[in-house]
């Protein structure tokens, strides 16, 4: 099942469920953080919550998508309070991308990056009670960094590159208590700028601080332990580059619980009522095939077992600030 948070066609919101191909709107709630809050409360699951209030209209989200009208499959009435974050190096794959990203080391020396990797496969899966390695951790942003499904990714005056990165996020409520609820987990394109990373990856931390996109749909329950998806770049209407990617623990260094942990291990992170959407990794990009994006194309991330697809025109952003003031 599946759950979604659209714009109805007089301006109000709304939250859909699918399950297979029939979709339907919840009654008496307009976000899914809000069905989350009162699944909470009643000590239900969100599906369970979900179904309790039966059905609503049905609804045809195809058309809403290409209506416009489909928002992020969460979000929090202050922006500020939805957390944008990120994991590396997870996948098996990815160590390898990361190098022909930074160019190839002396002969015998192996690059951090590939030393992290290393660490993720030995220690990255514990056993449960255990507590894994910790991965590289990257913050991307608030809510004010969120684009809609179908909505621009605006890449800044000053980025170096604008690309894609197909992946899946875990999207999470931390509870009245301070305990933190996965909600469900979404398709993601975690936008960055590679040419940036590329000069040093000190400036990763850099690199990562662009708008990000992820839904349309949230998937309920446990992640398929193997997904198969699809990234693609579409220029002037024709595809420019597409690849497979894969996802899942099956196809990961890292397991969902391990980190989950690491970010959730701070306390910043666990303030009652906050959102969290947290990028998994990915081991394909169409950077490390040499393509350079312009405004104008278009990324389509897909994975079946996620839900519709996502996709986001590429945009030139707003210019830097003309100066600071004093005050």
């Amino acid at each position: 099942m599946f759950l979604s948070q659209l714009l109805l066609p007089d301006g109000g919101r709304a939250v859909a469920l699918r399950d297979g191909d029939a979709a339907h709107l919840v009654p008496g709630v307009d976000s899914t953080r809000a069905l989350a809050l009162a699944a909470i409360a009643a000590g239900r699951g969100l599906a369970d919550e979900a179904a309790h209030r039966g059905q609503g209209a049905a609804v045809d989200l195809a058309a809403a998508l290409a209506e416009g009208r489909v928002l992020p499959p969460v979000d929090h009435p202050d922006p500020a309070h939805l957390h944008l974050t990120g994991t590396g190096l997870t996948h098996l794959g990815s160590a390898a991308t990361r190098d022909a990203m930074h160019g190839a080391p002396d002969a015998g020396e192996l690059t951090d990056s590939m030393k992290m990797f290393r660490m993720g496969l030995e220690g990255g899966k514990p056993r449960p009670g255990e507590v894994g390695v910790q991965p590289e951790w990257f913050y991307k942003g608030n809510g004010h960094a969120v684009a809609a499904p179908g909505a621009a990714l605006a890449s800044p005056d000053f980025a170096l590159d604008a690309g894609e990165e197909p992946e899946i996020a875990g999207l999470y409520l931390i509870g009245p208590d301070g305990t933190p609820f996965r909600l469900g987990f979404a398709l993601g394109n975690e936008f960055s700028d590679h040419v940036t990373e590329r000069g040093n990856y000190l400036w990763l931390a850099h690199s990562k601080l662009r708008p990000a996109s992820f839904g349309p749909e949230m998937l309920l329950g446990d992640l398929p332990q193997h997904v198969e998806g699809t990234s693609r770049i579409l220029r002037d209407g024709a595809v420019l580059w597409e690849r497979p990617f894969l996802s899942g623990e099956a196809n990961m260094s890292h397991s969902i619980a391990n980190l989950e942990h690491h970010h959730f291990k701070y306390p910043l992170f666990r303030q009652p009522g906050d959102m969290h959407v947290h990028f998994f990794g990915t081991a394909t990009l169409s950077f490390a095939d040499g393509i350079r994006c312009r405004p104008g194309d278009v990324f389509q991330v897909e994975a079946p077992a996620l839900g519709l697809p996502l996709q986001n025109p590429l945009a030139a952003g707003a210019d830097l600030p003309a100066r600071i003031e004093v005050l």
